[in-house]
């Protein structure tokens, strides 16, 4: 029965060691699946330009702000990033600023009791700055 015993040995750690070559290709995929997630690396932008991106999609996704109002904010003495920031910030920003100016309306209109008018005019002032063409947009879709 000698024999037997480090054949049985045997056959206990070739499933130790599989496993463990199993759990390391597993480690590998999912690094490489947490890899391919992410945004592609881009070393040879300045952090400063990659903070006002991510700042610039905050005020867009959250505030519904058009693309001269962000690039005001991102300038003003409140978020203070040079102004090449700022553009390259609103410049790659994936922003739809029809959707930005409909939200906005939409706001004016529930809790201001804005006329269509008045919310046209309001979005194409200097506080809002979205395009005539966003504002036109905003204000033809209020009701859909």
């Amino acid at each position: 029965m000698p024999y037997h015993q480090p054949l049985a040995a045997a056959r206990q750690a070739a499933p130790l060691k599989s496993s463990a070559a199993t759990t390391s290709q597993q480690q590998s995929k999912t690094e490489d699946t947490a890899k391919a997630s992410q945004a592609p690396a881009t070393p040879d932008v300045p952090q400063e330009y990659k903070s006002a991106l991510a700042k610039a999609k905050t005020y867009s996704d959250m505030m519904h702000m058009s693309k001269q109002g962000i690039y005001a904010q991102l300038t003003s003495e409140a978020d203070q990033f040079k102004p090449e920031a700022a553009q390259y910030a609103v410049d790659n920003l994936q922003a739809d600023y029809n959707a930005n100016a409909l939200a906005r309306a939409k706001t004016y209109q529930q809790t201001m009791n804005m006329s269509p008018a008045a919310i046209q005019q309001q979005l194409t002032s200097e506080a809002d700055q979205f395009t005539q063409d966003e504002a036109a947009y905003a204000v033809q879709h209020l009701n859909q």
